[in-house]
């Protein structure tokens, strides 16, 4: 994942989930409020995991942007 960053937007994370459960290694959810915590804003793989992640965000508060 070359010069890609993953940024999520916590004020508009709804706390679904589905980040968390695609690519666990990569995201979590806040104790406090459920909402996402980027793990590991550069990976180094999960590429698949981290795409689909972005993608089914039912708030689009993920996003991948290139470097």
């Amino acid at each position: 994942m070359n010069g890609r960053r993953i940024t999520a937007d916590r004020d508009r994370c709804i706390g679904a989930g589905m980040c968390a459960l695609l690519a666990g290694s990569i995201f979590d959810q806040d104790d406090g409020d459920g909402r996402v915590l980027v793990l590991d804003p550069v990976p180094r793989g999960e590429l698949g995991a981290v795409l689909e992640a972005v993608a089914v965000c039912p708030s689009g508060a993920l996003s991948l942007d290139e470097g």
